[in-house]
């Protein structure tokens, strides 16, 4: 069953070497998900797995030590899902959202508990996310999330989506009810409104409500903030 989750962003500029200059910008969020995989490490989880919103190309399962890098952002960085369990390490690359998060994992060192990867596509159906969430949620132990995903895209004229006066209230809900463990209005999100306004973390965000439906978590919410007009949310559910 669940015991724990967290949600965090997956900008590329959560990792200090690829903002550069920029870097204390985030410095809040990046506190912030210390924070929250700190609640993972103390509910003390038998199995950890990382959801990530993705491209149909990159959607599935990634073992423990499949490699991720940042090369493609320009900076000669690279990351391993979890532990390298002695075994060679798969041939697929984890796609952006995964790779942030097994650089957060890196970061706070953690290294006791097996990590797996899933990556949901972003155009996958609400039903069939919840749905997913709900078999992890199923497995036998103690599981725990790190859930990846950004809200809107579209907070400031200079935001990657441009300005659209839906986005702030959008976000607000979000984090509403992330902060609240709110498994119906995160269930209740429409793919198509977050579509358009280029939010990624809406399929990670419902497979977390599915997994948590039998669960019982209270929520909390650690960080909200749009630096680059784009919707930044950490929570904890535990």
């Amino acid at each position: 069953m669940l015991v724990a989750a967290a949600v965090c962003p997956c900008p590329p500029l959560l990792v200090p070497e690829l903002a550069a200059g920029a870097a204390p910008e985030l410095d809040a969020a990046r506190a912030a998900c210390s924070d929250a995989l700190g609640v993972l490490a103390a509910a003390r989880p038998d199995r950890l797995l990382v959801v990530g919103p993705t491209d149909e190309s990159g959607r599935g399962v990634y073992p423990e030590g499949t490699r991720g890098s940042f090369q493609g952002f320009g900076v000669d960085l690279a990351v391993r899902l979890g532990r390298s369990g002695g075994e060679p390490a798969p041939e697929s690359e984890l796609p952006t959202s995964l790779a942030l998060g097994a650089w957060l994992l890196e970061r706070a060192k953690w290294s006791d508990t097996p990590v797996e990867g899933l990556g949901v596509a972003d155009t996958l159906a609400v039903e069939r996310c919840v749905d997913a969430g709900r078999e992890l949620g199923a497995r036998p132990g103690r599981v725990a999330l790190l859930v990846m995903g950004d809200g809107s895209a579209c907070r400031s004229l200079k935001a990657p989506g441009y300005l659209d006066e839906r986005a702030a209230p959008f976000d607000a809900e979000v984090a509403r009810a992330l902060g609240a463990a709110d498994i119906a209005a995160l269930e209740a999100l429409d793919l198509e409104p977050a579509r358009e306004l280029k939010v990624s973390g809406r399929a990670p965000w419902q497979v977390l409500a599915g997994a948590a439906e039998d669960a019982g978590l209270s929520g909390a919410l650690l960080y909200e903030d749009a630096p680059y007009g784009v919707g930044y949310v950490v929570a904890t559910w535990s």
